[in-house]
């Protein structure tokens, strides 16, 4: 895989016991102070490609098919097979690492080895462990079957679940990624305030490209995030 230029992080200095001892104690603000790292500047706050302008995710919205959700009846996860090859050797969960993280090292097998890793949905920092980030589907698996998927082929599943081309994979710490769950934006929005206007294009870009459907409340507090925060 071509790799992508970083910008270079602030050297991190060795771990002392004391250090190593903090890591199951501190928070990852008061960790980065403990450890005498200096905190990725905002301009390294990098995030999902293809987020539309303002004005185009306007128009997406405003042709989106407002109607109810479907059943969840039927729904699986197997359903969505992920995380597939998209660019041999690596998975698309390996190619976001890679694409949003910051002075990734992958190995032979294009898993990522050490780097740093921002997640928007709560302005916080993963450091070196990439186990500990998580790739969110900004649009739900099972969002996106109660509004269209459920009649799809597993081949169309599996694209919507490894799209690496599209806002729809989204860096997110554990804790943060299990809080959003499958709802929409009408039930829950990131706690970093800062994110809403690209969040809500990006989820306003993923159902348009999919055709999936939203609801009442769903388009409302989409509208609603569009023009207060963009």
């Amino acid at each position: 895989m071509k790799q992508t230029p970083r910008t270079p992080h602030p050297s991190r200095p060795s771990r002392t016991p004391r250090a190593v001892a903090a890591l199951a104690t501190a928070g990852a603000a008061a960790l980065v102070a403990t450890l005498g790292w200096t905190s990725p500047a905002a301009a390294d706050h990098t995030l999902p490609p293809n987020i539309p302008s303002d004005s185009v995710a306007q128009e997406q919205l405003d042709g989106l098919d407002v109607q109810p959700k479907g059943p969840q009846d039927g729904y699986d996860r197997s359903l969505f097979p992920h995380w597939n090859v998209v660019e041999s050797p690596c998975t698309a969960r390996q190619v976001v690492l890679e694409r949003d993280g910051h002075d990734v090292v992958t190995d032979d097998s294009c898993q990522p080895t050490e780097g740093s890793w921002w997640s928007a949905f709560d302005d916080e920092w993963v450091y070196d462990e990439p186990s500990d980030i998580s790739v969110d589907h900004l649009v739900p698996l099972s969002e996106a079957w109660k509004t269209g998927a459920a009649d799809w082929t597993t081949d169309e599943r599996a694209d919507f679940a490894n799209d690496v081309e599209s806002s729809q994979l989204w860096l997110a710490t554990q804790a943060s990624n299990g809080e959003k769950g499958d709802q929409d934006p009408s039930e829950w929005m990131p706690s970093n305030t800062d994110v809403h206007c690209d969040y809500a294009k990006s989820w306003i870009d993923v159902k348009d490209r999919y055709d999936l459907t939203i609801t009442d409340d769903e388009q409302s507090s989409l509208q609603g995030t569009l023009d207060s925060s963009c």
